[in-house]
Order: structure tokens, then C-alpha cells, then sequence
């Protein structure tokens, strides 16, 4: 019966928060929260005292906190289970070869991350962007956020139904739920964290979201999802669904994905992706392969990279993988980066990195680069 309760309540504050997300995505463009970013210079923010209001509000709800059913008294202020977690990340670097970007550049993005929890369970989570007006070649290869203004990338709530972990949001990726097999640390956003596979392992959504996954015991999982543009993601509205599968133990891991989207035409498009990685005494290897098939026509990628977890106070990445997807017709070009990532303090970790990028009938592109990230 308790069980029963728990997944009730969940059900309870689901539809409230589905109702919520499209409206939010609509504020963003309007969102003023200039309040929030004047608390950037402290070590730990505690939103449970920062928004204070000497008025009582008792909307227990939109607050967050436990008290959704058995307490409706509110003391005006965030609960203790709502959080807030900050980060700010720059570049400066150059990029031989690109004659638009020959010169030093520099490029900053801004993410808020805001979380809480209704029941204890379940979490309500904001992402909120800002980035650099216009980025510079250098920002674009390193796949930082731009915009003139704080822009609310994803309003996500997760919540148990039985054993599984279900995801609905607006603006939230198709493979939210989905677990991959990479070590991996991208330096270049051509070399993402998902070992190449971010058609497939990182598939974006269209709108609105819904996912669903499962871990077992044994080191399997299983997730699906369902994302559509339009208000409804069921039936004949679904633009593209996924489903995901992965088995990790100690040392290894592997992992399977594979989504198929209309692209909201007539031309179906699905993508296979696979990557694993396994961890030896000095490093971890990390590989990713994906293929394509859009319109009759096939396209394939692949990564394959190295990770050092100690080398001094520090870590090494290296790797090459394929700057797209290239049929069997087209002339293939990779890139190659290698990066040291090192902690400054708790705080602070500054990463310098270099890469090569091929180009088809041009000049080869390198880029030296110091990224610097911030989190509080």
C-alpha cells in the first residue's frame, strides 16, 4: 500500500508539471533573472535563504517540498529540497588555417541548473543558457552555448513508476534515459562525450519528451522514448522513438542505440549506434560506430579514443574520429585532439588542448586552445 501511495503521488504532480512546460519554454525568451546570477560570486548557494520572501506564500506546489500532500504550509521561501548549481566555461584559443579565425578568440557560456523534488522521488529540473552573442569559429568547434540573453534550454521531471525511472519534458532529449559506454572527456564538441554516437546514444528531442528506462540488477538496462514537436507525443504525432540497450561491469561496458525518426517528412531516416569502452591498468579505451540510412542512402562514422586518468595532478585525452557521418561515395575526413585536463581547486579546472581537422579540398585546420571551467 505504501508503494502504491508513493507511485500515486508521482502520478499526482505529473500532469501539473506537463501542463507547466509549455509555458515556461514560451517565458524563456522573457526571462529575467538577473536576481539569480548576483549570487555567481559564492562558493554555495543556499536557495532555501537567498529567496526569502517576508510575504507568506502558501502555494506549496510551484515552491517544491514534500509538503505536496500531508503539509500545505509554506514559509514563503524555496524548500530544503530544491537546489541550484552554477557554471561558467571560457576559451581562448585560435584556429591556423581558418582565415576567419587566424586571430586569438575568446568565448564564454553560462549554464543554471535548477532541481526539486514534490515527493522525495521524483525531480523537477530547469536548465537555463547563455553564451557568447556571436561565437567565433574557435567557440563553434568547442560546441558552446550563444544568445544574447538567459534562455530556459529544457524543463525536464523524472519520477519512479514501479522499478523504472519515467521522463517527461519539454525540450528534452530523446535519449534522456538511454546509457552509454564511454570514458571518454571531449576536448572539440567533432568528439562529443558520447564517443561519436550523438545521433543515436545522444539524440536531441523536438519538443516534448516523454522517456522511460530500466536498470537491472545485473549490469543491463533498457530505455525508450518518444519526442514530437507537436503537444502530443503518442500515436500518428510522434516524430522519432528510440530504444536503447547496455550491459556495464567493472571494467567494460557496452552499448546499443537505435532511433528512427520521420524527420516530419516522407523520407524516414534511422540510425544504428554502438560504442564501449574498457578500462586496463594506465588507461581506458573508448570506440563508437554509428551508420545512417536516409532516403536509400547509406552513411557511417566512427571514434576511437584514450583516456589517462592520472598523469600528475591531472588527465589525458586523445583521440581521432570522423568529422560526420560519409557514405561510401563521399571523401572521409577525421579529426585528432589531444587535451589535459587538471584541477585547480574544487572550483576551477583548466583544460589546454590541441586538434587537427581535415578538410576536403582545403587547408588542414589546427587549433590551440585553453578552456577554462567554472562551477558553484
Amino acid at each position: 500500500m505504501r508503494n502504491f501511495m508513493k507511485l500515486f503521488k508521482s502520478l499526482l504532480v505529473a500532469p501539473t508539471t506537463i501542463g507547466l512546460l509549455t509555458p515556461l519554454t514560451v517565458f524563456a525568451g522573457e526571462a529575467n533573472l538577473n536576481d539569480i546570477s548576483k549570487y555567481s560570486n559564492l562558493e554555495h548557494l543556499d536557495l532555501a535563504n537567498a529567496f526569502v520572501n517576508d510575504e507568506p506564500n502558501h502555494n506549496s506546489l510551484l515552491a517544491g517540498g514534500e509538503g505536496l500532500v500531508d503539509d500545505h504550509s509554506h514559509d514563503g521561501g524555496f524548500s530544503e529540497t530544491t537546489t541550484a548549481s552554477f557554471s561558467v566555461d571560457t576559451v581562448l584559443g585560435s584556429i591556423d588555417g581558418d582565415t576567419t579565425s587566424e586571430t586569438t578568440s575568446f568565448d564564454f557560456q553560462f549554464n543554471i541548473g535548477l532541481s526539486t523534488s514534490f515527493t522525495g522521488e521524483d525531480s523537477l529540473d530547469i536548465a537555463i543558457d547563455n553564451g557568447s552573442a556571436s561565437l567565433s569559429p574557435m567557440g563553434t568547434k568547442m560546441g558552446f552555448d550563444s544568445g544574447t540573453g538567459l534562455v530556459v534550454d529544457g524543463v525536464t521531471y523524472s519520477f519512479p513508476v514501479g522499478g523504472a525511472s519515467m521522463i517527461v519534458g519539454d525540450s528534452t532529449d530523446l535519449s534522456a534515459a538511454f546509457t552509454g559506454a564511454c570514458t571518454y572527456s571531449a576536448f572539440t564538441d567533432a568528439t562529443p562525450d558520447d564517443c561519436g554516437t550523438g545521433n543515436s546514444m545522444g539524440a536531441g528531442g523536438k519538443g516534448v519528451t516523454a522517456a522511460l528506462g530500466y536498470a537491472f540488477d545485473s549490469g543491463f538496462s533498457l530505455a525508450g522514448g518518444l519526442t514530437s514537436g507537436a503537444s502530443e507525443i503518442l500515436g500518428d504525432e510522434a516524430d522519432a522513438f528510440g530504444l536503447n540497450a547496455a550491459y556495464s561491469a567493472d571494467s567494460y561496458g557496452v552499448a546499443l542505440a537505435y532511433i528512427a525518426d520521420d524527420g516530419g517528412t516522407d523520407t524516414d531516416t534511422t540510425t544504428w549506434g554502438l560504442n564501449g569502452y574498457y578500462t586496463f591498468d594506465l588507461a581506458s579505451l573508448s570506440v563508437g560506430y554509428e551508420t545512417q540510412e536516409t532516403g536509400g542512402t547509406d552513411s557511417s562514422g566512427y571514434f576511437v579514443g584514450l583516456s589517462f586518468p592520472e598523469v600528475g595532478p591531472g588527465s589525458v585525452n586523445i583521440a581521432a574520429a570522423t568529422t560526420g557521418l560519409f557514405a561510401d561515395s563521399a571523401t572521409e575526413t577525421l579529426i585528432y585532439e589531444a587535451s589535459y585536463s587538471y584541477p585547480i581547486n574544487d572550483g576551477m579546472t583548466i583544460t589546454p588542448g590541441v586538434f587537427i581537422e581535415e578538410v576536403d579540398g582545403g587547408d588542414d585546420l589546427t587549433g590551440v586552445a585553453v578552456k577554462t571551467s567554472f562551477s558553484f
